[in-house]
């Protein structure tokens, strides 16, 4: 399981949770806010073992009967609650996952602990049915909602939890970490702490991915040679691009780094800081061609894409105005 020690980044949350736990100030409510890969259910975890340890220090000890438990996912007191929708918490997730069973009292240590994934999915009416739980909890429940947006949750259940928001990691930690306890080599590593922008959870992905290489040489294809591409051909790349749909914000975040680089390359006519080294001939060719206006509106178009496919806009489309932008500009 590790320990708080453990966590790269997230200092301040950590001192705060620590502190709350030593001091037994512990809120029956938490929103534990941050990217994805930011470290959220870790975080949650470690709170939640270490409230349970029997040891009753700042730390899970790791080696009491609670902490075992906790470990291999089946402490009796800690909940994960799960939805069978892959885009939606439903009010009947909430009402028996929680309201139902909240009153049961803890089997084995001082507090009952609910972890909701990705909570900012919950429908207005499951936010409301969890609401009532949260205005009149026992004492021993403690609730962690953990969100990217905290902002789509209600205003009532936003102002009844502390907020913990986690901020980006440096690259420097993440590249260290990388290179230190994963074996990651130094050049692989700046690309992969560049590409997480911020997020460590990300790095690691990236790093372990088979097909990350594979994402990367498609995009930078399409970004050596848009400018001549037709119509048809770019309708073909939209095609190919298809089959990374379930990585595509990867793909769009390779692209944006691409940019950002060029932009850079033409600010200061510097190469120290591009994370694209062995692209830097046709960046060179592409900070010539490009105004700043024309590549500040691809890289918005880059953030509008990546939007509207989270809101479940038709791929193609989305992707052909994306293309067709960046080959304009």
């Amino acid at each position: 399981m590790g320990s708080f020690k453990d966590v790269v980044g997230h200092k301040n949350v950590i001192r705060y949770i620590q502190c709350a736990v030593k001091e037994d100030k512990v809120s029956h409510a938490y929103i534990i806010n941050g990217e994805r890969g930011s470290g959220k259910k870790m975080l949650a975890k470690l709170f939640a073992t270490t409230l349970l340890c029997e040891k009753g220090n700042e730390d899970p000890c790791n080696t009491c009967h609670s902490c075992i438990q906790a470990e291999s996912g089946n402490h009796p007191d800690i909940i994960n609650v799960i939805h069978e929708k892959p885009n939606s918490i439903g009010v009947d997730d909430i009402r028996e996952q929680v309201n139902n069973t909240i009153e049961i009292k803890p089997y084995r240590g001082p507090y009952k602990i609910y972890i909701i994934p990705q909570a900012d999915m919950m429908t207005v009416q499951a936010q409301n049915a969890l609401l009532k739980t949260i205005e009149e909890p026992p004492e021993y429940a403690v609730i962690m909602l953990l969100t990217e947006n905290a902002d789509t949750l209600l205003a009532t259940i936003n102002s009844r939890c502390v907020m913990l928001k986690l901020r980006n990691i440096k690259d420097v930690l993440i590249r260290k970490y990388l290179m230190e306890r994963k074996g990651v080599p130094d050049y692989k590593a700046d690309i992969c702490a560049a590409f997480a922008q911020g997020s460590m959870g990300k790095a690691i992905m990236l790093a372990d991915s088979e097909h990350f290489n594979e994402i990367r040489e498609e995009a930078l294809h399409l970004l050596q040679h848009v400018h001549e591409m037709e119509i048809d051909e770019i309708i073909q790349a939209v095609s190919r691009v298809s089959a990374y749909k379930l990585e595509i914000t990867d793909y769009l975040d390779i692209i944006m780094i691409w940019y950002r680089d060029v932009l850079l390359y033409k600010a200061t006519l510097e190469t120290e800081r591009v994370v694209l080294k062995d692209q830097i001939n046709y960046m060179k060719e592409q900070a010539r061609r490009s105004s700043y206006e024309g590549i500040e509106l691809i890289l918005k178009s880059l953030e509008k894409a990546k939007r509207r496919l989270n809101a479940n806009v038709n791929f193609e489309l989305v992707m052909e105005l994306l293309f067709l932008t960046i080959k304009e500009n």
